[in-house]
């Protein structure tokens, strides 16, 4: 890897474009280096992951709109929708609108943490949209996503946005952008357009994610796989974008991000470089915020030692800063201790999450969320019984650079009203690289077959897992088999808008 120094320079430095890390991201989208099997079968594997929740959540009522919306956008030749037999075809931008939401509604696919958040699996619906509407290959698709995931890992790695309230759809919409370029073969010149297009208009607030969280959520990482396409549609018809757009004096570090002092080190892979990124990013086996998972595998395992759960007088999670600002009660979201704040609110609610952890035992995607469920009395009197503390230690270890010491859970201590306490630690979730049971392919398979059970036959199961397994040898004009549909009539129809 090499490590690029980028900081803001004025207007009369005239930077050049080989200096500016746009340049440098259209450098590493151009190169032609083959992608190593490991990373193959990884992707796979999250092709798999992002088909499983999407149609786990195929006629939740966002994912619902957003397909009524694309459908209303039918394009010959273009790209499949979820749930939609594959001769039904959108413009690409529309179906990664469609796709993206189906995907992160659940909030149940991959995700990589460091210096800012991500869930890098959202660069697959639009990278795959493309690929369709100009029939690339199952070979071009793997080069393309390992772009994506590559360039996004890379500036979260670097670059917090959280801090500065930013959303982090705008570390997203360039990855994806980059994926579309190495997908389609484009050279730098034109990958640095598209690039900066994308940065310029993915910048959005964090408010997405806090008080009352609307399914605005799950529709940010469509949103910019849609601004992606178009930005790289606009460059390839010989438009230019905003530059340099990281570095300018009035551009998104100057005044978005850390100011004109703003220095960061932005790590991408060298020429003939192998992109490996994706390896270090982890898939959720439960349907939750990330920095909950193992706090759920946590709680699993504590409940066993509680005979009384109202004997219980206070539970307290020393945790990373991240993790009690985010979805502690460092946010100060008074939404995440209402019974009867949204879906989208309580999976943001570590409160909630380990107070229903704690007593089912169990965590599903769909029955742990209900209003029933959030409404009972004797787990809002323990969920109100829940508070975070940030542990700097914590902290620490959840940006960690050791693989061995990155953490992402914490240590929970459960105060009994006869001053007895239990307490217990889980660093990283069970189904983490470095967990108890780390997930394989196999995993992958069972969490698709799982969460698409009742939805699709078993011969359309079967076929898009054999199609899938079988990606690199797809040939050019094939990538609409990865698309997964539901039988005729099952298909929610949402309320009309304006088409």
């Amino acid at each position: 890897m090499i490590v690029h120094d980028v900081k803001v320079h004025p207007s009369k430095a005239n930077l050049k474009r080989e200096d500016q890390l746009a340049w440098k991201i259209a450098g590493v989208a151009a190169d032609k280096v083959a992608v190593q099997k490991d990373v193959t079968e990884m992707i796979i594997n999250r092709i798999i992951d992002n088909a499983s929740v999407a149609i786990a959540a195929i006629n939740r009522r966002p994912v619902t709109s957003a397909r009524d919306m694309a459908l209303a956008r039918p394009h010959k030749g273009g790209a499949t929708v979820f749930g939609v037999a594959p001769g039904k075809r959108v413009t690409p931008e529309w179906a990664a609108w469609a796709n993206g939401t189906a995907v992160r509604e659940l909030d149940m696919h991959d995700t990589f943490l460091a210096a800012d958040y991500s869930h890098p699996g959202d660069n697959i619906p639009p990278i795959l949209a493309v690929g369709q509407t100009l029939e690339k290959s199952g070979k071009d698709l793997i080069r393309g996503l390992a772009t994506g995931y590559e360039i996004q890992i890379d500036l979260v790695r670097a670059i917090c946005l959280h801090k500065h309230k930013k959303d982090h759809i705008a570390h997203l919409c360039p990855a994806q952008a980059a994926g579309i370029g190495t997908l389609l073969g484009l050279k730098q010149d034109v990958i640095y357009q598209a690039v900066q297009q994308a940065v310029h208009v993915s910048f959005s607030t964090r408010q997405s994610r806090k008080g009352e969280i609307s399914s605005w959520k799950a529709y940010a990482p469509a949103h910019a796989g849609k601004l992606a396409v178009e930005a790289v549609d606009r460059v390839m018809r010989g438009e230019g974008a905003p530059n340099p757009i990281y570095e300018g004096e009035d551009s998104v570090i100057a005044y978005m991000l850390d100011g004109a002092n703003g220095h960061y080190q932005v790590p991408l892979p060298a020429v003939g470089e192998h992109k490996r990124a994706i390896l270090d990013s982890y898939t959720k086996e439960h349907s939750a915020e990330y920095q909950s998972q193992a706090l759920i595998d946590l709680a699993f395992r504590m409940r066993d030692q509680i005979t009384d759960f109202d004997q219980i007088k206070k539970i307290v999670i020393h945790t990373s800063h991240h993790t009690h600002y985010v979805i502690g009660t460092g946010a100060n979201d008074p939404q995440k201790m209402d019974p009867k704040a949204s879906r989208e609110t309580l999976d943001h609610s570590i409160m909630y999450i380990f107070a229903v952890a704690l007593q089912d035992g169990t965590w599903h995607h769909v029955d742990s969320y209900t209003p029933k469920r959030a409404g009972r009395a004797d787990t809002v009197r323990l969920w109100h019984k829940i508070e975070t503390q940030e542990d700097p230690e914590w902290t620490r270890r959840y940006h960690a650079t050791d693989p061995n010491e990155l953490s992402f859970g914490g240590r929970v201590e459960i105060i009994m009203n006869d001053g007895s306490s239990i307490v217990d630690e889980m660093a990283v979730a069970n189904a983490h690289s470095n967990g108890a049971r780390p997930f394989a392919r196999p995993d992958y398979i069972r969490k698709f077959q799982t969460l698409t059970d009742g939805l699709i036959t078993v011969r359309e199961s079967n076929r898009f897992l054999e199609a899938v397994q079988d990606l690199a040898k797809l040939p050019a004009g094939d990538l609409h088999r990865l698309n997964v549909a539901l039988p005729a009539g099952t298909l929610a129809i949402g309320k009309p808008g304006i088409l």
